[in-house]
């Protein structure tokens, strides 16, 4: 019986594996995935993470891991495949076996739709970005584009064209899904080209993005656009798939948990990119882990059998 189980070792479920540890609890990290740090790990550099300013994000994924198993951390892997409600535990089913915890953290984050376009996986983290607020800054003064006709689209758009030369807006559908407060918001930048009824079908580029190849939907016709990054923004689904039929999520997936984490199921918390936040960073991912880990300790001296 273990007093806490994290589902994750992302930002966030290191976070709270070193939070939880450090206050003495009984707990393991279940990983399904033969590395730590989550997305971190596909991110060629970060520049927003206070005090690590340029570091490449495997390093940082990597950093975060050896604080974790400095501290002794135990770490399993394995695919959880369901969780249980037995009132003063929670029952955790594996491809590994089952496990007993008082009380259990969801880490598991969220995956970014991708366009399954040739160019994309090979240049992700060299100019393919799924995070405008990431990564946006390193593309100052240059032209890219977005893609994606919903309110994360549009706002990448607006983010992205306060400070590069040209943004290219390009939706497969002749009209954005997004809010009209935020269409409205567009027209008022002149270096925005919106593209309707287009698709992209390459990106290029040797060591990083240099260009992508789009068709006219309507036409056929395909055309070359120069650009220096593409921010893909098709929409993002949480890891959420263990926890629907046991606590409250919104109608996009995410757990709804307040600022320490705890959902409405007691002895169940959710932390990073699975939890319904204004900002998803690695930042915040790592308060997540830290208000959880807390969280979930105060939980167990309370239930604990």
């Amino acid at each position: 019986m273990y007093d806490l189980i994290i589902i994750g070792s992302g930002p966030a479920g290191l976070s709270a594996a070193v939070y939880g540890k450090r206050a003495g609890l009984n707990l393991l990290v279940i990983e399904k995935n033969p590395m730590s740090g989550g997305q971190v790990l596909n991110t060629y550099e970060v520049d927003n993470y206070l005090g690590m300013p340029g570091i490449n994000g495997f390093d940082m994924g990597m950093q975060f891991r050896q604080h974790a198993d400095r501290l002794g951390v135990e770490f399993r892997e394995a695919q959880v495949l369901s969780i249980e409600d037995k009132g003063n535990y929670k029952l955790i089913d594996t491809d590994d076996g089952s496990l007993e915890a008082v009380s259990v953290i969801l880490a598991s984050g969220a995956v970014h739709a991708h366009l399954g376009v040739p160019g994309e996986e090979e240049l992700a983290g060299r100019g393919v970005s799924y995070c405008a607020t990431c990564d946006g800054a390193f593309f100052r003064g240059k032209t890219t584009a977005v893609v994606g006709g919903g309110d994360v689209a549009l706002e990448d758009a607006a983010y992205l064209a306060r400070t590069c030369e040209k943004v290219y807006l390009i939706h497969r559908r002749d009209e954005f899904r997004g809010a009209a407060v935020l269409q409205e918001e567009l027209k008022t930048f002149s270096n925005v080209e919106v593209l309707f009824s287009h698709v992209v079908e390459e990106i290029q580029g040797t060591e990083e993005v240099e260009r992508i190849r789009i068709r006219d939907r309507k036409t056929d016709e395909s055309r070359i656009l120069p650009v220096a990054g593409v921010f893909i923004a098709v929409g993002i689904r949480p890891g959420t798939e263990l926890v629907k039929e046991l606590t409250a999520c919104d109608e996009a997936g995410y757990v709804l948990a307040g600022e320490d984490c705890a959902t409405q199921m007691p002895g169940l918390f959710a932390a990073g990119d699975v939890r319904r936040k204004p900002i998803r960073q690695i930042v915040t991912a790592v308060a997540d882990g830290a208000n959880a880990a807390v969280a979930a300790g105060n939980y167990c001296r309370e239930n604990r059998r």
